[in-house]
């Protein structure tokens, strides 16, 4: 990822010096799917298909390849040039979107059952949500979800999801991303007209606060213009990577950046790692409903103390 190496090589040199991988480390990505790209190796230790139903592993729209190869792919294909943030750590993709990348609330909470019950069996310390909606008023499925996304926190998981891409706009946090207890994530880098979620755009990260008031998103990462894994790479003129932008693509920076913090300290809780974000951040001198705590800085992140 272009973007994201930038990231990783200006503010993580020391991962180096700690040999920080995120090896062994669990991440569950709810998503469309995924393709066994070479970048993934065989660190694709399990899938879960609640939209088809479909045991083998596959990603027929190809956002969640994307998201996947931020988080750990190696890259392979690209000499590890456009390696993810931890790229030895394990993916456990469960397929909750369709091939038009669209879901529903139901299954997301299936996916999100699935890890709760299997992260013992893979070692899943982390899920990825790089999926929302609108809130809206008094509708139960929605307060379903976020009953079980803060189920899956209090379960120990480090549950990580978009802000959304409706900005710039106040009150246009996601779901589940409005959740009080999960790590929400803005957009930096979204001044300029972009593609996000399929429509050209700028300042489209989503701003808080939520209906009840509570200041999101938690903290921001890059999002615009990041180079990840293409899904469709061995098709006729694909590449092997492909760019998307938006906040699908700044919480996976986030979610690898935590994998490499949980190869350091394996005890380390979700609610420590959360307490650690809001105190490393770079402040960027925009609005708290903006940059919530500022932008993720993973030099800082790792020798926090």
């Amino acid at each position: 990822m272009k973007r994201v190496k930038e990231l990783v090589h200006y503010e993580c040199e020391d991962t180096l010096t700690y040999k920080l991988t995120g090896e062994n480390v669990g991440v569950a990505v709810l998503d469309s799917g995924i393709v066994m790209h070479p970048d993934f190796g065989k660190r694709i230790t399990a899938f879960k298909d609640v939209v088809n139903s479909r045991r083998m592993i596959y990603d027929d729209n190809g956002h969640g390849t994307h998201v996947a190869g931020i988080i750990g792919g190696n890259g392979k294909l690209s000499e590890g040039e456009l390696a993810g943030i931890a790229p030895r750590c394990n993916l456990i993709p469960i397929k909750v979107l369709d091939k038009k990348g669209d879901g529903c609330i139901r299954n997301v909470i299936e996916g999100i059952k699935t890890v709760i019950v299997q992260k013992d069996r893979f070692n899943i310390k982390i899920m990825n949500i790089s999926v929302g909606t609108l809130p809206h008023e008094g509708n139960e499925q929605e307060k379903e979800l976020l009953k079980w996304v803060e189920r899956a926190w209090d379960a120990g998981l480090v549950v990580i999801a978009a802000a959304g891409n409706l900005g710039p706009e106040n009150g246009t946090i996601t779901i589940p991303g409005v959740s009080k207890k999960i790590i929400t994530v803005g957009s930096t880098l979204d001044k300029n007209y972009l593609n996000a979620a399929g429509k050209d755009t700028r300042n489209y990260s989503s701003r808080g606060p939520t209906k009840d008031c509570i200041l999101k998103p938690d903290l921001v990462a890059p999002g615009s213009a990041v180079i990840s894994c293409n899904a469709h790479y061995q098709k006729k003129f694909q590449k092997n990577y492909t760019v998307k932008s938006g906040t699908s693509m700044s919480t996976p920076v986030v979610a690898g950046a935590i994998a490499l913090l949980i190869d350091k300290y394996p005890s380390i809780t979700n609610v420590e790692i959360k307490l650690r974000l809001r105190d490393i951040c770079d402040d960027l001198k925009q609005p708290r409903n903006q940059q919530g705590w500022g932008q993720l800085n993973i030099k800082r992140l790792l020798e926090y103390q």
